[in-house]
């Protein structure tokens, strides 16, 4: 099928509209006011990505006065068992206050105290980050303003498939479609900025529902795929991410939201057998040990707190986090102030939200393809948050500005083009051929029952396997409609994201970051061998590679104590009274 082609042309490409993109769009824009910069989303940027359902605060805000940059790098260096690169966490450090001084000027509503001061709380070990956003539902609203205000072009409803790079390896643009007409599109650009999310369908959840995920599921994985295709490095992909969430709903923001009020998690006895509910390999994988013990299963405890402490975690919880959230718990006739709620580990995905899994960025926000850079969930930058994507969209944008200003584009080969073309094509042409979600439904039960933590050599082997036979279902999906066709190739996204989960926890030969790689045949810790970042590119046509990169020397030294304190999670059992 020959689909109608549109060619575009612009300055700074931005692809993803939902936290950073639209931070990049705006500083790239702000940066050089002449440049052309074009904000590409699938969907619709009033209503896209992960903070599309509203969000409860910022994680990681290092505000003077509460904390400092050398506490919060220390902080992310300690719960990521030392595998990062400090200088672009300290980087985030050091500017993101800034950012949150520029959402405040936005209209952004932060918790404040009596004296005006930001109303921070404390959930990690060294510092306190957490900031309150009371009308985090609002945000959309507030980046769409300042992307009019900008006068930034955007563009909805058009899906980003595959980089378009020229004759000297720089990137020179996008391919993709149009996901209502179908139609090929091609955009020229000096600089691209991917901001396009998490890998949130990875794994299948537990509900067998395909779009039941924690993170926003239009999130496929779409920006690694492409930034592996593209020829760019990708950063510890064996470091999944994990999350505690509620049984059946998936829900976020448990004892992790609610410590500060006084809520914790407890085993089935009712008792706290973690000291920090701060989200971390570690404490998922005390979380897992409690549930196959015989003090499963694991809960969410409020149901001794005061009303009045409740109504605002329901407010929290129920109103900006997840708005279906109180009508789940009526429905299932669950109450917080009644008994515990249960909850479960979830399926695994790629993001740098509360791991490291992602398209290796330095502190520029630049990747390793000359003038790509990434920000946001898609970006190893570890424990990123939303905050995170807002202050490296922010780099991104600023940076990507920048080198336009000397950029040296190259030729096109028009073969890639085409081959492209007919890829995206293909489905249309399938009359009879598998339907989208069934082939996902299999591919992400493969993820599931073979990659899913503790991870077996044997098991992953099988994975690749299986992964290689499902191509051929792949080849053979039909796609009735364009909007068929954009969750085609999102089951194709999907494929090449599972293949790298599975090559790299097979290269990386130990146990870390607790629960994210537990590999019950590598089962120790192996510092001496594994004490560095594993990459992975793409080898060949369709082949890759992973790789050792060393660790950065650190800005900040730990001591013995720092450098363990996530291994003494669990809370130590207190023997009877003398």
């Amino acid at each position: 099928m020959n689909l109608k082609t549109i060619e575009l042309e612009t300055d700074v490409l931005v692809i993803g509209g939902g936290t950073a993109g639209p931070m990049a769009a705006v500083k790239a824009k702000e940066r050089n006011p002449r440049l052309r910069v074009l904000l590409l989303e699938k969907a619709n940027v009033k209503r896209s990505g992960a903070i599309s359902m509203g969000m409860d605060g910022l994680n990681n805000a290092v505000i003077p006065g509460h904390a400092t940059p050398e506490q919060y790098t220390k902080e992310i260096t300690i719960a990521n068992d030392g595998i990062v690169n400090q200088k672009t966490i300290n980087a985030y450090a050091e500017n993101s206050f800034a950012t949150i001084e520029q959402l405040d000027r936005w209209g952004v509503k932060f918790e404040k105290d009596e004296t005006g001061d930001y109303a921070v709380r404390k959930v990690h070990h060294i510092g306190t980050y957490v900031l309150p956003m009371p009308e985090g539902h609002h945000m959309k609203k507030v980046l769409y303003r300042q992307l009019k205000k900008a006068r930034v072009e955007v563009t909805n409803r058009v899906v980003a498939t595959r980089l378009l790079l020229d004759n000297k390896g720089q990137v020179a643009g996008m391919l993709g479609f149009d996901c209502r007409t179908a139609e090929f599109v091609v955009i020229r650009a000096k600089a691209v900025i991917l901001c396009c999310g998490a890998a949130g369908r990875l794994g299948l959840p537990t509900s067998g529902y395909l779009f039941g995920t924690y993170e926003n599921p239009t999130n496929a994985g779409d920006g690694y795929a492409m930034a592996f295709h593209a020829g760019a490095e990708l950063s510890n992909l064996e470091c999944f991410q994990i999350n505690p969430l509620i049984k059946d709903y998936n829900g976020p923001a448990c004892a992790y939201v609610t410590g500060p009020f006084g809520g914790y998690t407890a085993n089935a006895k009712g008792e706290r057998f973690i000291e920090c509910d701060y989200w971390s390999g570690q404490m998922m994988q005390e979380f897992y040990n409690e549930l196959q013990s015989g003090n499963g299963p694991v809960f969410l405890k409020l149901d001794h707190l005061a009303e009045e402490t409740i109504q605002t975690i329901e407010h929290i919880l129920h109103t900006n986090e997840r708005p279906s959230r109180g009508r789940f718990h009526s429905g299932r006739n669950t109450n917080y102030r009644e008994r515990m709620i249960e909850m479960h580990i979830s399926e695994i995905g790629f993001c740098s939200g509360h791991s490291a899994s992602g398209v290796y960025v330095n502190e520029k926000a630049e990747t390793t393809v000359p003038g790509l850079y990434a920000a946001g969930d898609m970006a190893n930058v570890p424990h990123n948050y939303m905050l995170g994507a807002f202050t490296y969209g922010w780099f991104a944008g600023t940076n990507a500005a920048d080198y336009c200003a000397s950029a040296d584009p190259g030729a096109v080969d028009q073969a890639r083009i085409d081959a492209e073309h007919a890829r995206i094509a293909r489905p249309l042409a399938h009359a009879s051929g598998l339907p989208p979600g069934q082939v996902e439904y299999k591919l992400r039960r493969m993820v599931n029952d073979y990659l899913q933590p503790p991870k077996a050599t044997r098991k992953m082997l099988l994975a690749l396997e299986r992964f290689e036979e499902i191509s051929n279902d792949i080849q053979n999906i039909s796609a009735e409609n364009p909007h068929e066709l954009m969750r085609a190739m999102e089951v194709q996204v999907i494929h090449d994201c599972a293949r790298m989960a599975a090559h790299a926890s097979l290269f990386r030969e130990e146990s870390r970051w607790g629960l994210y790689h537990n590999r019950v045949d590598f089962p120790q810790r192996n510092d001496a061998e594994w004490f560095t970042h594993c990459h992975l590119k793409k080898d060949g046509e369709d082949g890759m590679r992973s790789f050792k990169k060393p660790v950065e020397p650190y800005l900040y030294a730990l001591d013995d104590e720092e450098k363990t304190a996530y291994q003494r999670l669990r809370v130590v059992a207190q023997g009877p009274a003398a």
